[in-house]
């Protein structure tokens, strides 16, 4: 099944959780605040991604409220407890289908591409 990670009150994972609903798309939400997503998920989002920065989402308020010395994390563990600590860095949503791709974000013209709807 699909599982969207997300926050509840972020307006791009609503707006993807009533796209998906418009076209009767089957998932499973999960707040990722409330159910951390594991690091070796994490570590195999990253590397599908091509690496650990595209997973940030430098856009935040969380990001912008970082002391300069958290932006610049050297090795994977750093990113890992990075993340650990600060899971609204994740970009939302992130959808992860039953193979394992993910993809994170939300635009419609990509969502209507990938659900060919």
């Amino acid at each position: 099944m699909l599982i969207m990670y997300g926050v509840p009150n972020c307006d791009t994972c609503r707006k993807a959780q009533n796209w998906l609903q418009r076209v009767d798309q089957p998932f499973t939400f999960v707040d990722y605040r409330v159910n951390p997503v594991a690091p070796d998920m994490l570590s195999a989002w990253a590397e599908q991604l091509g690496g650990f920065d595209a997973l940030l989402n430098k856009a935040s308020t969380t990001w912008r409220n970082l002391l300069p010395n958290k932006k610049t994390p050297g090795s994977k563990p750093e990113y890992l407890m990075l993340l650990k600590e600060y899971p609204a860095l994740i970009k939302r949503p992130a959808l992860v289908f039953p193979d394992g791709r993910v993809v994170l974000g939300f635009k419609d013209a990509q969502y209507k591409k990938m659900f060919s709807a």
